[in-house]
């Protein structure tokens, strides 16, 4: 079983997400390997899953930050591999975020899908961009996986962070020029916990 994904124009980079209230809100991660980590998680993260079928990863990708023109053909074989790159990039971000060392294990994951040839890139006649044909979930992951080294090694590393919010886990890489950004999105957790902080203040003190 396979599933081909055809890529349609998206607006701006990120994904738009629901909060637990069934409230879409804009979450970009900065990073393409970190859209990865919003399709589920081991451990406990695993409730969150998205990816069962070939046809969920193409979901994916049609919705990730990749240009636009990739015709991409998934098979079941590669929706497994997507969640075993998936959760070793989970726990070695989150280790990075929390300014833990980062494990072989998890870095073996990643360099291991790394090793395989990436998507494609060409100029077409018309001179736009397009990609050449070909297109695997094996080239796909190690697009995902190199883009992961590029992150983890670049000048950004040590901007990679979890939402500052108490009970949100979202990864993202803050590459915004004054390095301060604390929550996934504004709209979401950072008003959310305004508004926390707002009642803690304005609450009568217990003696």
């Amino acid at each position: 079983m396979s599933e081909r994904a055809t890529r349609t124009p998206k607006p701006s980079p990120g994904l738009t997400l629901l909060s637990y209230d069934g409230k879409p809100y804009r979450f970009d991660p900065g990073a393409l390997c970190l859209e990865l980590l919003t399709t589920g998680g081991p451990g406990a993260y695993a409730r969150w899953e998205v990816l069962h079928e070939p046809a969920d990863l193409a979901a994916w990708v049609d919705r990730s930050r990749l240009p636009d023109g990739l015709d991409l053909v998934v098979e079941q074989a590669d929706v497994r591999r997507a969640r075993t790159l998936r959760d070793a990039l989970f726990l070695l971000t989150a280790d990075r975020a929390h300014g833990r060392p980062l494990r072989p294990e998890h870095l073996d994951a990643v360099n291991a899908a790394a090793d395989e040839p990436p998507l494609a890139a060409r100029i077409e006649a018309d001179g736009t961009r397009g990609w050449a044909p070909g297109a695997t979930g094996g080239r796909l992951l190690s697009t995902v996986a190199r883009d992961a080294i590029e992150l983890f090694t670049g000048p950004y590393a040590d901007r990679i962070r979890e939402c500052g919010a108490h009970d949100c886990r979202l990864l993202f890489v803050d590459t915004s020029r004054p390095g301060r950004r604390r929550w996934c999105a504004m709209e979401h957790c950072g008003n959310r916990e305004k508004a926390r902080a707002h009642r803690a203040r304005q609450a009568p003190e217990t003696h």
